[in-house]
């Protein structure tokens, strides 16, 4: 057999996989682990959106659609997003895709060409960088410290733009910080793209997961450029525990939506048929119970940033979006993998090393997961800190 695809063989094993395999490994010995690696909801998928695709199976919705997604899908999104994000689109404007990861890799194998630069905030989702890679592409990083909320400015983007940076990620509320954006920083931050003709991807995937009365905004609202120049990525994962169902969608100019659905007509065909119908109801049924488990969300945020913020020698920025918080434990002299490993080895709590989202300093705690899973778990954490 030839060599494999370098690019490939080059991709880096997720960190927060195998936190989540040792986690199981050691709960499968009967360890009482308290586990704090989850990007998921723990909730269950509200049923009114399980009924729909059970009635989409019974009538037979079980065939190819187009490879854009159902019509009727495609409008409810582009309702959604003229109510919810004052972004008018037409459902020929809108691709659906097998869950919002999916949109994003399809969404920079059509942007990018070989040796494309993109620009990248850091702490960073950990596929962000393998997407861009494996699409030819490369990113450049700017980073962001716990003292800046995580957050980068208009300066940081100036800084980094070189003549062949065409991209910008931006993700609010962020993974794996929380960190969420105003509106104000946002529109500062499309202004600072727009001046070099930057294209701006935007991941929009936690923004109904908002706290202390903030409201998410999308950077394409802001001005008609900003509009044109920016590709928005959304899904029903988060907001409707639906992450098992793979649905995400992509808005954007029609040139660009046009041939991203001829890419995906290439590689998926399709998004799950019936699923896609399942994601109708939820967008038109389904809020009173994303809005509830948001609510829960909250009451866990505030739960667990009181205990890390009591806990001597961590320093967390208060998460205002999404249900991760990412405490710096640089302190401690220990990098974060090591951390991490001791942390669960020595006292049975599992997070995820920072360095997977490019910060060493740090590590991840997900509240997808019970108060007294977060009791228990942070009880552990001070004494594993207490004691280095």
């Amino acid at each position: 057999m030839k060599p494999l695809n370098s690019a490939v063989l080059s991709i880096e094993p997720s960190a927060t996989l195998a936190i989540a395999a040792l986690s199981k490994q050691l709960s499968g010995q009967g360890r009482p682990v308290c586990d704090f690696s989850a990007g998921e909801p723990d909730f269950d998928t509200p049923k009114v959106i399980k009924e729909a695709a059970a009635t989409a199976l019974h009538e037979g919705k079980t065939k190819y659609t187009p490879a854009a997604g159902v019509n009727e899908l495609c409008q409810a999104i582009a309702a959604k997003l003229k109510s919810d994000n004052k972004l008018d689109y037409a459902p020929s404007q809108i691709v659906v895709s097998s869950g919002a990861k999916h949109s994003l890799a399809l969404v920079f194998q059509t942007l990018l060409n070989s040796g494309d630069e993109v620009l990248l905030p850091a702490p960073y989702w950990l596929s962000y960088p393998e997407m861009i890679r494996i699409s030819g592409g490369g990113a450049k990083l700017m980073p962001a410290t716990a003292a800046a909320d995580f957050k980068i400015t208009p300066a940081d983007i100036e800084r980094a733009v070189t003549p062949k940076t065409v991209a910008m990620v931006i993700n609010s509320p962020c993974n794996p910080t929380g960190t969420m954006y105003t509106p104000a920083e946002l529109k500062a931050l499309g202004e600072a793209a727009l001046r070099h003709g930057l294209t701006i991807v935007s991941d929009e995937i936690y923004e109904k997961m908002v706290y202390d009365g903030n409201v998410a905004a999308s950077i394409a609202s802001f001005s008609p450029e900003l509009y044109e120049h920016t590709i928005t990525v959304n899904g029903m994962s988060k907001p409707y525990a639906m992450t098992g169902w793979r649905i995400g969608y992509t808005a954007g100019p029609a040139h660009f939506i046009k041939a991203m659905s001829a890419l995906q007509s290439h590689t998926a065909s399709a998004p799950n048929t019936f699923a896609q119908w399942g994601a109708v109801a939820a967008l038109e049924k389904g809020n009173a119970e994303a809005t509830a488990m948001v609510a829960e969300f909250d009451e866990r945020r505030k739960t667990i940033f009181a205990l890390l913020g009591s806990t001597p020698g961590v320093v967390c920025p208060r998460p205002t979006g999404a249900f991760y918080v990412f405490p710096d434990i640089s302190s401690f002299g220990l990098d974060s993998l090591t951390f991490a490993k001791r942390l669960l080895e020595e006292k049975n709590v599992a997070v995820v090393p920072g360095v997977a989202f490019g910060d060493d300093r740090c590590v991840r705690f997900s509240y997808a997961c019970s108060i007294d899973n977060i009791e228990r778990g942070l009880a552990q954490f001070k004494e594993f800190c207490a004691g280095l």
